[in-house]
């Protein structure tokens, strides 16, 4: 497991994607202000990885631009990559094919969209169909 953790980290009144003058607004708005640099994009064990689950909110019908420069850092040579998202009420959308593009490399496959109260015997029975059980 590896958390995308901001150098500068999101508060909730960061997130708050009503008031155009949050940070995510402001973000949303300016392109320019979206390369969010991370504490680190290096996974240990990386390079035997098979399998990639990469997790992410939807910010505006895509996924929240912080895991854009993981991708971007990240060579998915020979790599499996699952993509899934949270959303309250939008969907995956192209968000897994944009990434996909992003990242040059990789086997990239459909994705999935999880609401704000997935259970975990909902995530569960999603990764069984996938034929995948991630390690614990």
């Amino acid at each position: 497991m590896f958390e995308l953790e901001p150098v500068e980290p999101y508060t909730d009144v960061d997130l708050d994607w009503t008031d155009e003058n949050s940070r995510v607004g402001r973000e949303h708005n300016d392109l320019e202000q979206r390369d969010i640099e991370l504490v680190s994009t290096m996974v240990d064990g990386w390079e035997s990885a098979s399998v990639v689950y990469i997790g992410y909110p939807i910010w505006w019908g895509i996924a929240a631009w912080p895991v854009n420069g993981f991708v971007e850092s990240n060579d998915f040579t020979g790599k499996t990559v699952i993509p899934f998202c949270t959303s309250a009420s939008s969907g995956l959308g192209e968000s897994g094919e944009l990434l996909e593009e992003l990242a040059g490399s990789g086997e990239w496959e459909e994705g999935a969209r999880f609401p704000s109260n997935v259970s975990n015997e909902d995530i569960q029975a999603w990764l069984e169909d996938l034929g995948y059980s991630p390690k614990r």
